[in-house]
């Protein structure tokens, strides 16, 4: 008969009964800090995704779902670990069966869980995902409330954000309160360590009260982040404009940010400093499912920044940087779901190099100098 799995210490707190660790199923995972340049943090949702094993079909018509880990913070930590980078995630997970799949899921895949609570009050997050023809995504979300909205305060691993070169996060958090309290602690807790802070706003506009209360969220934490990350539709909901345009995408460009990008599908991605901007072309594959892409990009950029922060400062470094994300980006959708398609650097290298019309990145003017670059420093994660 199978040991039950060990459930954490739990302590009393606020409203809320939670635990204080994740062992889940007892399997601790050793993963000490590399060093603070190196460790990135993501804060947020970790929940899970019923995709339907077929696509093209409304909710109801779908004949079975693949249950999938997913959440777009945790797909960013699981991306970065997988790439051989050093993660860890902090949020709230139901004290349920899917709370500890997931806890486990993000052992098994190497990040790093001890900022990870669990609610005994609230369910872990469930999501239903639509599937288009084309791959694209509508979701149908069950929270009401879900645990990692009832996050608090007091219940933040400080030593986690301190020690941390990036903070990572989107704006599902910002929501409702106590989360949204929560998340502003964690951010200010990160910056005052000298952490970056890193915002891919991840609209989903049907978990907001309305798309005005969605652009004031998304807009209220704007100015405090260096380096942001969102989509060309993204882009036309906060701003109504062009996304191809780079006077309009300038406009989101605040004084303080050391880096944005406009990610455009299998287009590619634009890119923008105080000192240039750019765009670097994506690589094309056979679409299955796009979730998880933009969450793959930002694994993919995050894990060269925390070893190389210059990487913003040097054009050609940065444009090598966003050929690895694309095709990170690119890999994820060829697969169901988001954490279980996240590629690793070999497989990511291997569609780079890949001397086929599919690998359209191998066309551009940068990518002779990345593979001068590449041969030069083989001992770098790029």
């Amino acid at each position: 008969m199978p040991k039950p799995k060990k459930r954490p210490k739990r302590v009393k707190g606020g409203a809320n009964e939670v635990s204080m660790t994740c062992s889940c199923s007892g399997r601790l995972f050793s993963n000490p800090f590399k060093g603070k340049s190196e460790l990135v943090v993501c804060f947020g949702e970790l929940l899970i995704d019923f995709v339907p094993t077929v696509g093209g079909l409304s909710l109801a018509d779908a004949p079975a779902f693949k249950k999938a880990p997913g959440g777009a913070p945790a797909n960013v930590a699981c991306g970065i670990a997988k790439l051989g980078g050093n993660a860890a995630f902090v949020g709230k997970v139901g004290d349920d069966e899917f709370g500890y799949m997931l806890c486990d899921v993000l052992k098994d895949n190497k990040v790093e869980t001890k900022g990870i609570r669990f609610d005994s009050e609230a369910r872990t997050a469930l999501a239903f995902v639509t599937l288009r023809d084309d791959g694209e995504r509508e979701f149908m979300f069950y929270r009401n409330p879900s645990a990692d909205m009832l996050f608090q305060i007091h219940e933040l691993d400080l030593d986690i954000l301190r020690q941390s070169s990036i903070m990572h996060y989107g704006s599902i958090s910002l929501i409702t309160e106590p989360s949204r309290s929560t998340h502003l602690e964690a951010m200010r807790i990160a910056k005052e360590a000298g952490s970056l802070l890193s915002y891919d706003p991840n609209l989903r506009l049907a978990l907001w009260p309305s798309a005005a209360a969605a652009k004031e969220g998304i807009k209220s934490i704007w100015d405090q982040a260096d380096i942001i990350k969102v989509s060309d539709e993204e882009v036309i909901f906060l701003t109504g404009g062009d996304p191809k345009d780079d006077t309009n995408n300038m406009r989101m460009f605040h004084p303080l940010c050391k880096l944005m990008l406009v990610t455009e599908g299998g287009e590619g991605c634009r890119y923008y400093t105080k000192k240039f901007k750019g765009h670097v072309k994506g690589v094309k594959v056979q679409v299955v499912d796009t979730t998880g892409a933009g969450d793959a990009f930002c694994a993919g950029l995050l894990s060269q920044i925390a070893q190389d922060p210059s990487i913003m400062d040097e054009e050609k470094k940065l444009r090598y940087a966003l050929l690895f994300a694309n095709a990170c980006g690119a890999i994820t959708t060829t697969e169901r779901g988001a954490i279980p398609s996240l590629p690793d650097k070999d497989t990511v290298m291997r569609l780079i190099k890949k001397p086929n019309k599919e690998a359209v990145i191998s066309t551009d003017p940068s990518w002779q100098g990345y593979q001068r670059w590449r041969y030069r420093n083989s001992t770098t994660t790029l």
